[in-house]
């Protein structure tokens, strides 16, 4: 699956590692929810290094259609909710 994360790029990322992002995903939520400022923060940065470091980048000049988006990491919470859909950022 291509994974765009905003300002940074795309990164192909094997299906198999959904389950452990859905996790962080799961965590984001909920402290959405609770208003968990610094929590959210924490969790939304573990998601975006688990996505660079378990995916391998594209090359600069690929135009691949993302398949999934995820927000740039100094994304606020109220951009980061505008995202949602209601499975969350990623889908399952």
């Amino acid at each position: 699956m291509i994974v765009r994360i905003m300002g940074e790029g795309q990164l192909d990322l094997a299906d198999s590692h959904f389950a452990e992002l859905n996790k962080l995903d799961d965590e984001l939520l909920a402290e959405m929810e609770n208003g968990d400022g610094p929590g959210f923060r924490r969790t939304l940065e573990a998601l975006l290094d688990a996505v660079r470091t378990l995916g391998s980048p594209l090359a600069d000049d690929s135009l691949e259609p993302s398949e999934l988006i995820l927000p740039a990491p100094d994304s606020t919470l109220e951009e980061v909710r505008a995202m949602l859909t209601e499975d969350g950022l990623i889908p399952g």
